[in-house]
């Protein structure tokens, strides 16, 4: 069976963003998520919610639409009563911003599914050494095991 992944909307907005050129760490991301896809990513079960559904189809049509097509391609878990519990004890209980609930809402999905990881390029509320030891607490507390919170340049390898 294969280790299974939430892939956050910031995975599938680098996968399919237009290449930034002025910016050398996003170009760099940019990259870094093209290989990850193309190479790793038959490695995974590859999953996502109605969150990641709801914010891909947000902005520029033409990029939304790519990246619907892309969400839509993985498997889709449910966003439960326990997971919107635990969203707002993240919010309440690790320090997670009032203005971060989706994000709250994409690890706590991860956390109630069972994910090995949750996969995304967020390091101000997700990805962010800081916040990741408080998050895990709170999962921790509702029972649940927490999924390894990292990058696909941190996912790259066997």
């Amino acid at each position: 069976m294969r280790p299974t992944v939430y892939v956050e909307t910031s995975v599938i907005s680098y996968l399919v963003a237009r290449r930034n050129q002025r910016d050398l760490l996003v170009a760099s991301n940019q990259e870094l998520t093209q290989e990850w896809w193309e190479n790793r990513r038959a490695s995974f079960e590859l999953c996502v919610s109605a969150v990641v559904l709801a914010e891909a189809a947000r902005g520029d049509q033409t990029l939304a639409a790519a990246r619907t097509a892309v969400a839509r391609e993985l498997t889709l878990v449910e966003i439960s009563e326990s997971a919107m519990e635990l969203a707002n004890a993240l919010l309440q209980r690790a320090g997670l911003p009032e203005n971060a609930y989706e994000d709250a809402l994409h690890i706590a999905a991860a956390a109630t599914t069972g994910m090995d990881y949750l996969l995304t390029w967020n390091c101000k509320h997700i990805a962010n050494a800081f916040i990741i030891p408080r998050v895990n607490r709170v999962i921790r507390s509702f029972g649940f095991e927490p999924p390894l919170i990292c990058t696909p340049q941190e996912l790259m390898e066997d």
